[in-house]
């Protein structure tokens, strides 16, 4: 169950994948290195750690890289 306002008991689900963003049970608010902050009030968001995104820090899946065969 995610973490809401009305139940600060409950812990925040955070997914790991190998290859891709990290889901968060939303909602969030997540403090950039420049200390801003981008919020969002979606039931799950997806984080980007690779960096490539051009929503960062929310994943647009640019780290799905095509290879040619």
């Amino acid at each position: 169950m995610p973490n809401s306002p009305s139940d600060p008991e409950q812990p925040c689900r955070i997914r790991v994948q190998r290859r891709g963003p990290l889901l968060v049970e939303g909602p969030v608010e997540v403090e950039l290195e420049d200390g801003s902050t981008a919020t969002s009030d979606r039931f799950r968001v997806a984080l980007c750690t690779c960096r490539r995104s051009r929503r960062y820090p929310w994943c647009d899946t640019s780290h799905r890289e095509r290879t040619r065969s």
